[in-house]
Order: C-alpha cells, then sequence, then structure tokens
C-alpha cells in the first residue's frame, strides 16, 4: 500500500457549503437576471478502445457578481456496458488578478463491464484564467473495493502442482492534473477559442499494476453559436492517454451545451473569464478499475465434480513398475500425465479411474472456485517391451486427450486393451501401434459393454501382417464416433473386426479410413458409419 486511504465524511462538501453562505441568493430583487444559468451538456466521444456517451446538468445554487455554488450531475455509459453517475457540487470564484479558482466534490458510482458496482469521492481543485488552466483530481474509493470475477479466474500446470489464482476486479485509488494553454490564433474576447492541454495521471491499488501515464487533448469551443440558443455552446476535440495495463487509448469528442432558461428576461453578455465561470468540470471519465487474476494463490487438488486430481510428472517416474504404483494410489479419481512416459512393461489402470494427457479440466479451488487448466503432452510410449499391450483399461475408465503408443517386433502389438469392460471411454486420443511381423491393433475391446471410442486418431500398421483399428468381438452397445483411421500393411487391412454376437449404438457415425475394410464373423446389429466405406 503506498499510501493510507481517506476516508472523508464529506468535509468538502461542509467546506464549500461554508464558503458558499456569504454568497446573496440570484434572486434577490425582482426583476434581476441571475449571471450564470443552468444548462445541459451532451457529449459523445468516439474512441479506440471503446465509445462512450454523457448527460451533464450543470445547476448554479447560489450565486453574486463573483462566485457561484453550483451543482453537477453526471451520466455516462459506454458501448461495454459500463455505466456511471456522478453527483458532485463547486465553487468557483473570480479574483481581481483575473484568474477563476474553485474546487469540487463528487460522490461516484460505477456499474464496471464486469456488473461489479463501485463507490468512490473525488475531490478537485482549479485555477483558471484567459490563458492558462490549472487542475487536479484525487480519486478515493469508498467501500467494498474488490469483486470476484470467476470468468477471469486462471490455474496452471507447474510440475504436478495445480495452481490457481481468482479473477477480481479492484477499483484504484489516484490522481490526475493537467495544464492547459490557450492557442492565441484569436483574440481572447471572442467567442471561439483553442486550447491544448497537457497532463497526466496515476493510479494504484493492492496486488494490481500501477496505471500511470500522460493525457493529452485539444478543445475548439464555439460561444454563441448563430443556428443554436442564447447561452449555447458547441465544442469538438481529441484526447490521447497511455499507460501500460491499458495501452494507449484515443478519443474524438463532440460536446453540446442546451441551456436551460428559454424564457424570461435577457442575459447581458458575458466577458470572457464569466463565461469560464461555467466551463465543465474536468474529471476521469470512470471510477479506474483493473480486472485479471489478482486472488491469492491456492493449489487445486480436485475437478469440479469433486474427483481428486493427482498429477503424474514424467521425470518424476523411475519404471513402469513405479508409475503402476503412482496410478494404484491415485485410485479412482483424475490423473494427468505430463510429459512422456516411456515404459517396457503393461501399465494397468484402476477402476474408475481417468487418464489425461490434453485437454481441457475443470479444476475446483479450496475456496470453492472453478478454473478450466488446459494440459497437452501426455504421452505414453512402449518400445519392444515384453507384454503385447501398452495400456490396460477396467470398468468405467476412461481415457481422454493420450497418446498411447506400442511398438513391437513378433508378438503381436496392442495399444490398449479394454477387454470384458464396462464403461470404458477412449476420447481425444491418438492410439498407435506397429508390429514389424506380426498382427497391430489400436484398440483391443472384445466382450465389451457400453463402450465409447470418440474423436480418435487410431493407427495400426505393420510391414507384412493384418493390422486392425479396432476389435470388438462380441461387444454390446458399443459407439465408435468420429474417429479417424489410419491402416498401413502390405498384408489385410481391417477398420473394424469383430466376432459373435455384436451390437452398435446408433450413435456410430461420422468415421473416415484412410483404406481397408470391416470384417464382422456374423452380421452385427446395427453399422458403423464411414464416410469412405460401409461397415458392414
Amino acid at each position: 500500500m503506498k499510501i493510507a486511504y481517506i476516508r472523508p465524511r464529506f468535509s468538502a462538501w461542509l467546506v464549500l457549503m461554508a464558503l458558499a453562505c456569504p454568497m446573496e441568493e440570484a434572486k434577490a430583487e425582482e426583476g434581476d437576471t441571475p449571471k450564470w444559468g443552468p444548462h445541459l451538456d451532451l457529449e459523445g466521444k468516439a474512441g479506440t478502445n471503446r465509445n462512450l456517451g454523457e448527460v451533464d446538468l450543470f445547476m448554479p445554487l447560489l450565486q453574486n457578481e463573483d462566485t457561484l455554488f453550483f451543482t453537477n450531475l453526471r451520466t455516462r455509459m459506454d458501448d461495454s456496458s459500463s455505466v456511471e453517475g456522478n453527483f458532485g457540487v463547486g465553487l468557483r470564484h473570480m479574483l481581481g488578478s483575473g484568474w477563476n479558482v474553485g474546487g469540487i466534490a463528487y460522490f461516484d458510482r460505477r456499474k464496471s463491464e464486469w456488473d461489479n458496482y463501485y463507490n468512490q469521492i473525488t475531490l478537485g481543485l482549479e485555477a483558471l484564467s484567459t490563458d492558462w488552466d490549472f487542475r487536479s483530481n484525487a480519486y478515493i474509493p469508498q467501500g467494498s473495493r474488490v469483486r470476484s470475477v470467476d470468468a477471469l479466474n486462471e490455474v496452471s500446470l507447474s510440475g504436478t502442482t495445480i495452481s490457481f489464482r481468482g479473477g477480481e476486479e479492484r477499483s484504484m485509488a489516484g490522481f490526475d492534473g493537467e495544464i492547459g494553454w490557450r492557442l492565441p490564433v484569436y483574440e481572447p474576447e471572442e467567442s471561439r477559442q483553442i486550447r491544448l492541454f497537457a497532463g497526466g495521471y496515476h493510479f494504484f491499488a493492492d496486488e494490481v499494476a500501477d496505471i500511470t501515464g500522460p493525457r493529452l487533448r485539444a478543445e475548439m469551443a464555439f460561444d454563441e453559436v448563430p443556428w443554436l440558443w442564447d447561452g449555447s455552446r458547441f465544442s469538438i476535440g481529441g484526447e490521447w492517454q497511455h499507460d501500460k495495463p491499458r495501452g494507449s487509448q484515443g478519443f474524438v469528442t463532440a460536446r453540446l451545451r442546451i441551456p436551460l432558461q428559454f424564457f424570461g428576461a435577457g442575459r447581458k453578455r458575458l466577458t470572457p473569464m464569466e463565461r469560464r465561470m461555467t466551463d465543465p468540470v474536468v474529471r476521469d471519465i470512470d471510477i479506474v478499475s483493473q480486472a485479471g487474476a489478482f486472488g491469492p494463490v491456492e493449489t487445486a487438488t480436485e475437478t469440479a465434480d469433486g474427483q481428486t486430481l493427482t498429477v503424474i510428472n514424467a521425470s518424476s517416474v523411475v519404471d513402469t513398475d513405479d508409475f503402476n504404483i503412482d496410478l494404484g494410489t491415485a485410485g479412482a479419481n483424475t490423473v494427468i500425465i505430463d510429459g512422456t512416459i516411456d515404459v517396457d512393461k503393461q501399465v494397468n489402470m484402476v477402476a474408475g479411474q481417468t487418464l489425461v494427457g490434453s485437454g481441457n479440466i475443470t479444476v475446483r479451488s479450496p475456496s470453492g472456485r472453478e478454473a478450466v487448466l488446459t494440459i497437452s503432452g501426455g504421452k505414453i510410449a512402449a518400445t519392444n517391451q515384453n507384454n503385447a499391450y501398452t495400456l490396460l483399461m477396467r470398468n468405467n475408465t476412461k481415457l481422454i486427450g493420450m497418446t498411447v503408443s506400442n511398438s513391437n517386433n513378433g508378438t503381436g502389438t496392442f495399444a490398449v486393451r479394454a477387454d470384458n469392460t464396462t464403461g470404458v471411454t477412449i476420447e481425444n486420443s491418438t492410439l498407435t501401434s506397429f508390429d514389424g511381423t506380426t498382427s497391430s491393433v489400436a484398440i483391443a475391446a472384445s466382450g465389451s459393454t457400453n463402450l465409447v471410442v470418440r474423436n480418435n486418431t487410431l493407427s495400426a500398421s505393420s510391414n507384412t501382417a493384418t493390422t486392425n483399428g479396432i476389435v470388438v468381438g462380441n461387444a454390446t452397445n458399443a459407439t465408435i464416433a468420429n474417429n479417424r483411421f489410419s491402416l498401413s500393411t502390405t498384408g489385410t487391412k481391417r477398420v473394424i473386426t469383430g466376432n459373435g454376437t455384436i451390437i452398435f449404438n446408433v450413435a456410430s457415425t461420422g468415421n473416415t479410413t484412410n483404406d481397408g475394410s470391416c470384417f464382422f464373423a456374423a452380421p452385427p446389429t446395427r453399422s458403423v458409419g464411414f464416410s469412405t466405406i460401409n461397415c458392414p
């Protein structure tokens, strides 16, 4: 924390009221016309990052010949669903030296683009002359400054640790200031003027990067526009600012003043400095906030549905026996495989277990918030192992986004075995099997019930022997959908093979293959849909 937050109890408002007490009311005598009347300003700002619209009501409360006490009510909205209201009072006084000095105090309330509400007190000082402008404002958050934004939650994997940070939006305290100069292309008494402004701003809050940068703007104002009402004003301008968190932003602005005293006695012509007594209050247009993953770091250990999460990093696996011990310890939960694990024996899943190598997992933090963890690169690779199978799946196991490969020579080679299982799911995975001299199979799932094989790349190859994408003898309610088969051999190429009674689910559609055909000893119930072959 750079400075202690100030908690004003509207003392600035009381000071302004006290200073205004000696003034006479505008309607002091019958027939007197107040020097300064109410008006409504309408402003549009077309920007590089967003567009805004503002309605600004300026209402004199008390005045005499050289002092004006007023209220200023503003509402602003943008095309990012942010809405803000500013409710303020101000005091301006004309000095004999030719300067107008004053102060403002506002209560601000904003609904941000993330649908969070924030409150703020704004205090400001200004000194204006014919040629120069000096302004400064302080912005002091009130009430709750931190709001949760689950859409900004972040989660990452490092080693075997899943780190979670909650998304938050934080309102920021700060200040700004500017110096303005009248470009002397017109006489001071003329009703049109060009002014240039240079300034800067600084906003800060705990756990977020400071917002600090320069701000430049230019304005051309036209008083007494012939085709508008008496007391009207039209101005056009441009603004530019830059800070590291938000980058560069630019606006083109147009502002129209509508006087609210259409009837009654006419007003005498005002001097340039009298006209400046009703200049728009210049301050930051927003309660400044930043949104991002600013919450405390938590370690996530479970999925959104309550399963325990275990991460097995390839660098920590000594051998296949060690890998199987880790899987057994993880139990019927979700296991993330990080990296490539080389094995020389069969890998055994636990019933009810899920292995994930790539894709998205929704995790839950200890504080109960959720985020999507994206992972990639999980592989199990077997080369010349003693067992024909790389991975053994059991009842109700899932293989999600994994790469499983088996390369052998002469024993019959299988990437995944799911024979005599119930409820096995294989999705979004790449399964590859190669055998130099005997048969090669990507998935063996004979005797399975409710098997789901979906959105996978299945490759089986051999030099001379038969290759099989999937073997499903005596399978019941098997769903084989949206898979990409690739078969390579000088021998027989079988995309799907099955003996006995086979029942396919009606959702078995959308598959492709580069070559080969399906073989069934007896016609199955229903078929498997391919774009290039009939099966059967």
